[in-house]
């Protein structure tokens, strides 16, 4: 094969791995983002992955996988208006082109045991985009003249080295320069505090009181807070003097107030603010498989957070929450009872008392990169139903020198019992935009698309004739 064909089949091949990856996304998170009707986290912001605004090459030489790769700074449309800068923590895993991303702390990703986090966020805080005097960087950190690619080469490059412990360099000298500055100059600093969330994010009681307090906690100046039930147009959201509250601030307490005689049922709230989010947070898959990201910088972004209220007249009164525990490698489930009866329910095939007035945790284990849905069911029509996607370490797995491994897009939601389906999955490098298993995919997908086609024309055709 000449240079001239082996170029155009290198672009061709680039082609298909863009659509199929295209399509792979869409069909994966469609099912189980529909089926989620309380997420895990309590708020913050969500984003679209965009494309690499700024980069270059690197090059990684680590056992698990040997070969060139793309260094640079991803951007990030937030829903709700505004744009994130973000690095990649977690090289050999892909991207999902278009996936979706919520906020999320450390302690839900693969930071969660990661030593050197902190040293990643000196790196963000130090280096391009919070630092745009180019010229001063180059200068302190020796590297010379450097530009938007090449700073944003050498500080990925910096970053992978402590998030993912990989040897990889950086093919420009001045990149490769400021990533070993980067490296060896890094302090550990603490974790940024979230954007915006609500806690506790769900609060149950009798109907005649105020339910809660929800405590806001936030680094915007002013939340906006309003109440999402039409049904409950009773229930008013107050502060903690009963007076009925619209916007309110970090550190502030929300109640639900549902007055004597109010049907049982429930009601929820959403606190909105407009904020830049902190440097060092993290960004993971919202029931997507897809690369952990972290924040290099924000524009004022739109940033919610909610809380549900469950009341009675009598009985069980639960409150039910869950969340992502990666140290343990599963789900919390945190029940409450403000009830005057026991509350029952089954979780992972074992059933959970709460005493009136009580609180307990049950804790459900779920394999890595395993997708899994939890549903609860409680007196009175209550249901609440967590899924997700458990993605708390980086890959490990791959071949030296050829592919890696074939990470899905998702995984299978797991049942409400816990059992869970498939198992953990490896990835490939960051550059190639999907797994090794997407363009085949793609491929049988549209041959069948062309032979069911083909199928129906001369079908068609055949009864026409006959006519």
């Amino acid at each position: 094969m000449n240079s001239v064909k082996r170029r155009g089949f290198a672009r061709l091949t680039g082609a298909a791995l863009v659509c199929g990856l295209a399509a792979a996304g869409a069909i994966a998170t469609a099912g189980p983002a529909a089926a989620d009707d309380a997420p895990q986290n309590q708020g913050g912001v969500t984003a679209t992955l965009g494309r690499i605004t700024a980069g270059g090459g690197a090059v990684v030489h680590d056992r698990r996988k040997t070969g060139p790769v793309l260094a640079g700074l991803f951007e990030m449309k937030v829903d709700g208006g505004g744009t994130l800068q973000t690095y990649c923590i977690d090289i050999l895993t892909n991207t999902v082109d278009g996936a979706k991303y919520k906020e999320a702390g450390w302690d839900e990703s693969s930071l969660h045991d990661n030593k050197n986090a902190g040293k990643i966020r000196w790196i963000l805080q130090h280096s391009y985009p919070q630092v745009n005097d180019l010229a001063a960087l180059g200068k302190d950190s020796g590297a010379g003249t450097l530009d938007a690619n090449t700073a944003a080469a050498g500080t990925q490059v910096a970053i992978w080295r402590y998030s993912d412990n990989v040897n990889v360099d950086a093919r420009d000298p001045a990149a490769e320069k400021l990533a070993d500055y980067l490296y060896k100059s890094a302090q550990d600093i603490e974790e940024p505090k979230a954007s915006l969330t609500l806690t506790p994010p769900a609060v149950s009681g009798k109907s005649g009181q105020k339910l809660g307090p929800v405590t806001v906690h936030t680094n915007a100046s002013s939340v906006t807070v309003t109440s999402t039930d039409a049904a409950a147009q009773h229930v008013k959201i107050v502060d903690k003097s009963g007076k009925p509250v619209t916007s309110t601030a970090n550190g502030e307490e929300l109640y639900f107030d549902v007055p004597a005689g109010t049907p049982d049922g429930s009601a929820s709230l959403k606190a909105t603010a407009a904020t830049k989010v902190p440097v060092g947070r993290a960004f993971i898959g919202d029931h997507t498989k897809t690369q952990t990201l972290i924040l290099a910088g924000s524009s004022e972004s739109t940033v919610t957070a909610g809380a549900t209220a469950n009341w009675a007249k009598k009985g069980a009164i639960p409150a039910v929450s869950a969340r992502k525990d990666c140290a343990k490698g599963g789900v919390e489930i945190t029940a409450d009872n403000k009830g005057d009866e026991a509350f029952t329910f089954e979780l992972d095939g074992k059933k959970n008392t709460v005493k009136p007035g009580g609180s307990e945790k049950v804790f459900v284990k779920v394999a890595e990169d395993q997708a899994y849905k939890i549903t609860i069911n409680g007196p009175n029509g209550f249901t609440k139903t967590f899924t997700g996607i458990l993605d708390c370490k980086t890959a490990e797995t791959g071949t030296t020198g050829g592919s890696g491994g074939t990470p899905s897009p998702s995984g299978t939601p797991v049942p409400a019992s816990g059992s869970r389906t498939g198992g953990a999955t490896g990835g490939d490098l960051a550059t190639t935009g999907s797994s090794s298993a997407t363009p085949m995919i793609a491929g049988i997908a549209a041959a069948l698309v062309v032979v069911g086609g083909a199928a129906v024309f001369f079908l068609r055709k055949k009864k026409t004739t006959g006519e």
